[in-house]
């Protein structure tokens, strides 16, 4: 495929083999019905099951489908690579279980858009609504987002939601400096867009808990706490800053 195309969908992936081809089907038929030209870029994440396979039979049968192979590092690094590779106008990221509904995605895309860089999926607030997770998840994980609020992006109520759209124009100006390649990328990610002076918007949806999520609440949140840290650490010295001058 060589034209432009004005919408990529990005999903990280790793040992997805079980859920893949029904998620990419899943989107396939929604996008036939809206008028945007599009791929899915599906990021292998170094799988160690089928999933590359099965994405690459896919492929065969619809250049829209892209996969893209990457080594082992993480949901970030996959993300990253992704994102940067693609050349569409607008890059979504997804997560590879569709925990949020596909019909969420026409309210990141113009008009919706708005004037807005970046709109990200939130679980929090009016409109939004969550919908088989369990009360103790919940609670850790807005605690959670308390920490992560005060010490990097104070006023975004769901950074960790895996629906997230970039303009291109904000995809280069924030991911060649990323440096975080696991879970908290997102935090990042954000971070970044706000020292850029980025317009970030939050979008309510409707969120699912699956049953196969990856995300361990309590080893996961220690580790992105810790990334957390290195997110702040790095700015102070001056990591973004350098980041930016040499992608200019």
């Amino acid at each position: 495929m060589n034209a432009r195309p004005a919408l990529a969908i990005v999903i990280p992936a790793y040992n997805e083999a079980a859920g893949i081809e029904a998620s990419v089907n899943e989107l396939r038929g929604y996008l036939a019905s809206r008028p945007w030209t599009w791929e899915i870029r599906i990021v292998d994440d170094g799988s160690t099951d089928r999933t590359a396979t099965i994405v690459e039979a896919i492929e065969r049968g619809d250049p829209r489908i892209r996969l893209q192979r990457e080594p082992h590092r993480g949901k970030g690094a996959a993300v990253r690579a992704g994102f940067l590779a693609s050349t569409a106008d607008y890059r979504f990221l997804c997560d590879a279980d569709l925990s949020v509904p596909v019909h969420e995605l026409v309210h990141f895309m113009p008009p919706a858009l708005g004037d807005a860089d970046i709109a990200i999926g939130t679980r929090e607030g009016a409109g939004a609504r969550r919908v088989g997770e369990p009360l103790s998840r919940h609670l850790a994980g807005r605690a959670f987002n308390a920490v992560v609020r005060t010490l990097t992006v104070p006023g975004i109520q769901d950074t960790q939601c895996g629906f997230k759209m970039f303009t291109a124009a904000a995809t280069e100006a924030v991911f060649p400096s990323l440096t975080v390649d696991g879970w908290a990328f997102d935090i990042e990610v954000l971070y970044v867009a706000r020292l850029r002076g980025l317009r970030i918007r939050e979008v309510p949806i409707e969120w699912h808990l699956r049953a196969d999520s990856r995300l361990r609440m309590f080893p996961d949140s220690l580790r992105m706490l810790r990334e957390v840290f290195r997110i702040r650490l790095g700015a102070r010295r001056g990591v973004y800053d350098k980041a930016r001058s040499r992608s200019r």
